[in-house]
């Protein structure tokens, strides 16, 4: 069974993608490919479990996630340059989000989105 599911921004998808997939996936964000989002396929409902990264027009990054209601909707954002050291950061925040080892939860000051 899948557990979690990378959706790029062109539809594309890979079921249980390893680590290195998601920190490559991550690092073809551009401004013509700016998201991915990672949703836990396990969950009752995939949609309401997730996390994103977007990127900016300043070359800064929105990462969101979603733990199950709207009202378990948070953001924070990791400034540019985003190819640089950004992308670091939003990788980590996501391989740890994908393990599930609550690693990302205080990596970054989340405010309710």
């Amino acid at each position: 069974m899948t557990r979690i599911r990378a959706i790029a921004w062109n539809g594309d998808t890979w079921d249980d993608p390893a680590e290195d997939t998601l920190y490559d996936l991550l690092s073809e964000l551009n401004h013509a490919h700016r998201f991915l989002i990672t949703e836990r396929t396990d969950s009752p409902d995939p949609a309401q479990h997730y996390i994103q990264v977007y990127l900016e027009d300043d070359d800064s990054c929105l990462i969101e996630y979603r733990d199950g209601t709207p009202h378990a909707h948070f953001q924070a954002r990791v400034p540019a340059p985003y190819p640089l050291h950004g992308h670091d950061i939003a990788a980590d925040i996501v391989k740890s989000w994908a393990r599930n080892d609550g690693r990302w939860r205080t990596a970054l000051p989340w405010t309710r989105a």
